[in-house]
């Protein structure tokens, strides 16, 4: 069975202050090769997510449709769009 592949998009910021790994707005991530360029905090909650669609499992949808975390920084509070595509 192949994965999908998984995307991270940051795509909204609730927080008082700028992330302290300068990551902006718009910023994504491809899962496979740019992990490491993702802040520790935000894969950690993102993993857990990611390691669900990889095994065929589903996620609960926001209001807006597609699914979303948050950093756990209290300050910064970024807001992360998981997006996984089906391997070709």
């Amino acid at each position: 069975m192949k994965k999908p592949r998984i995307t991270l998009t940051l795509v909204d910021q609730l927080g008082s202050h700028g992330c302290h790994r300068g990551h902006t707005i718009g910023d994504t991530f491809d899962f496979d090769t740019q992990r490491g360029e993702l802040c520790p905090m935000a894969m950690h909650v993102a993993f857990p997510y990611i390691d669900i669609l990889r095994y065929g499992g589903k996620l609960p949808l926001s209001a807006a449709g597609d699914f979303r975390f948050c950093c756990p920084d209290a300050d910064v509070i970024n807001v992360f769009r998981i997006d996984a595509e089906d391997p070709a």
